[in-house]
């Protein structure tokens, strides 16, 4: 396994994070990763070196089901060894119907969601806690003091941001200057050889701040794994049990005339060098030079992720690199 300085702290996290938005999850029925499922891929995820795990107060069904088997999980390891990261801002379905403040970063809020999380993962302390939206409801001036707060009563090492536009990114770092608050040092947008460009602003904040980027769905929600297969009317075959085949949304946010001419480049990189697409696809990301980028994955199995952990391997050429970029940027 590699390992990389995050961004601007001095934390060393493992190329590659571990994703449980999985764990608990449910579409009807079925559950995509239960809890043995989830303790194996932890355990994987140890022996392959990933010493970073991704995860939110509200993932799992009911909510804090991903936090509570990994704090299960980590009573029988040595906490130090690991990076752990939570997240705030979605109502908490614990509480059974939400009230107005069991939402948004107030302080209110965050402060009742920091003390869940921690009994849940069993832990004293986060090493990184990201804000899972931007409030427009709360003056981020009260969210960053709240967050800061955390950090200097030692229940928080570092501050991370997920989805935002660019320009609020850029007013919080801000206001955390002018303030003498604690700043974001890592942030979580969706980033993959397909969709790219949709977040180039944000990106260009986080290269000139040397925040970290660690992206989620970084195989466009498997689609760069090459297990799609293109059909005649312009559509897709999905295997059973895949994000295709469960969620209705998959077509609109991955699947487009780009998309295919990305992955048709990603098959020919990965045929030339003995790879697979998802191996390809990771280390495209993490041979970004702008940004230290972690990518997060989420796999199925203990095979998927020491696949995917594979990246690490893999060596991309100039023009390897260049030609999946081309294909990403070309005209539809």
């Amino acid at each position: 396994m590699e390992y990389t300085t995050l961004g601007n702290t001095g934390t060393a996290v493992s190329r590659l994070c571990f994703g449980t938005w999985r764990f608990g999850k449910k579409h009807g029925d079925t559950v995509e990763t239960d809890r043995e499922e989830a303790h194996d891929l932890l355990d994987t995820a140890w022996e392959q070196g990933v010493n970073f795990i991704d995860t939110a107060n509200v993932y799992g069904d009911p909510n804090g089901t991903s936090e509570e088997w990994i704090g299960e999980w980590l009573a029988d390891h040595d906490r130090e060894d690991f990076v752990i990261a939570s997240k705030v801002y979605f109502p908490f379905d614990g509480r059974g119907e939400p009230g107005p403040n069991d939402s948004g970063l107030g302080r209110k809020h965050v402060r009742a969601q920091i003390e869940g999380t921690l009994e849940r993962l069993g832990t004293d302390y986060l090493d990184l806690y990201y804000i899972h939206r931007w409030d427009d409801d709360t003056p981020i001036r009260e969210t960053l003091s709240v967050l800061t707060e955390l950090v200097r009563e030692g229940k928080v090492r570092y501050l991370g941001a997920s989805s935002m536009a660019a320009w609020k990114l850029t007013k919080a770092l801000w206001t955390s200057d002018v303030d003498g608050l604690e700043r974001f040092d890592v942030t979580q947008p969706m980033v993959n050889a397909v969709e790219y460009d949709e977040v180039s602003d944000y990106l260009d904040v986080c290269a000139d701040q040397e925040l970290a980027v660690c992206p989620y769905s970084p195989l466009a929600g498997g689609f760069l794994t090459g297990k799609y297969e293109r059909t005649e009317d312009g559509g897709f075959e999905a295997p059973d049990g895949s994000r295709g085949s469960l969620d209705e949304m998959f077509d609109e946010y991955y699947v487009t005339e780009q998309a295919w001419d990305v992955l048709d480049a990603v098959d020919d990189v990965a045929n030339e060098i003995g790879a697979t697409p998802a191996q390809v696809s990771l280390r495209w990301l993490m041979d970004q030079d702008r940004v230290t980028c972690v990518p997060i994955v989420g796999a199925r199995t203990p095979a998927q992720l020491e696949e995917n952990v594979g990246a690490v391997e893999v060596d991309l050429s100039d023009e390897q690199f260049e030609r999946i970029e081309k294909a990403r940027t070309l005209e539809e």
